[in-house]
């Protein structure tokens, strides 16, 4: 079995390396799809930090870890030995890859619901990477433009259909599962991601948020903390947000600035749900309440 598993590990780095000469970044999996490495903060949970999303320097924060470097991807698959797969990190140049991925496991035809929605919405999907998984379902690799963040969701688009965008992964092809190993379709190997048809792109973002401008009452001060967190990068969203909310705290304009601070930090690609979460950190740890 140990042989079997090692065979699994060498094949899975093999593919996931001929992933990255393609511009994909990548990690590995496990045989139950679930990143192979652990968390380093698992056993020294800090709730009054903002999450670490690699910061740290070590291996273990999931799709944060993807890499397209043949050096840093060999690191990951020797600290994860047990590894027989590779996710594939969508969101990313060059491709920004968008999944969408047609379900079997709902009972209900998710193929005849896209067609439906292409037919309804005027759009065609284009040839592009099919990826066949263990269930009889299909992986639909798409490229999305570079400006535009995709979230990730389920059944939103339509029952069946999940989608993997920005912070979401997908099972790369030859990963072995178990329940079976994932396979690129007949005639699709050969295929880069197509691009997404605008009204099908359309569907996958969220609807236009409520403005919430920076409060008068605020300043320029107050104007200056949105700006810190506009231009944060990846990597950085969770630290710059963390940051400026502790010093609106500790300033007094908190409260009147965690609508802009939130709206500031979706708009680089955090959930609305985690900016919450990181000001409200920022605010217990100033010693003020939401």
């Amino acid at each position: 079995m140990a042989t079997t598993d090692r065979q699994a590990t060498t094949l899975a780095l093999a593919h996931a390396l001929s992933a990255a000469e393609r511009g994909l970044a990548v990690i590995p999996l496990s045989r139950t799809k679930l990143p192979a490495l652990r968390s380093p903060h698992r056993d020294t949970p800090d709730p009054d930090q903002p999450p670490c999303h690699g910061e740290c320097g070590r291996f273990g924060h999931g799709v944060h870890d993807a890499s397209t470097d043949p050096a840093r991807i060999r690191a990951l698959f020797a600290a994860a030995p047990r590894a027989t797969g590779y996710g594939i990190a969508c969101g990313l140049p060059p491709h920004h890859l968008i999944g969408v991925d047609l379900d079997t496991k709902t009972g209900t035809d998710s193929s005849a619901a896209l067609r439906e929605l292409a037919l309804r919405h005027l759009f065609t999907i284009p040839a592009t990477v099919v990826v066949l998984t263990p269930s009889g379902g299909r992986h639909l690799w798409l490229s999305g433009p570079p400006d535009v963040v995709v979230p990730n969701s389920a059944g939103r688009l339509a029952p069946g259909i999940d989608i993997r965008g920005a912070g979401g992964y997908l099972v790369g092809p030859g990963s072995r599962t178990a329940h079976g190993t994932y396979t690129t379709a007949p005639g699709t190997a050969h295929l880069a991601p197509a691009t997404c048809p605008p009204a099908l792109l359309r569907l996958l973002l969220p609807p236009p948020r409520a403005h919430h401008p920076t409060p008068p009452s605020t300043g320029r001060h107050g104007q200056g903390l949105v700006q810190f967190v506009l231009a944060a990068h990846q990597g950085q969203r969770n630290t710059r947000l963390f940051w400026a909310a502790c010093r609106a705290y500790e300033d007094g304009i908190g409260p009147a600035l965690v609508n802009p601070l939130v709206d500031a930090a979706v708009s680089t690609g955090l959930s609305e749900r985690e900016a919450r979460a990181t000001i409200a950190s920022a605010a217990r740890m100033t010693s003020h309440h939401l």
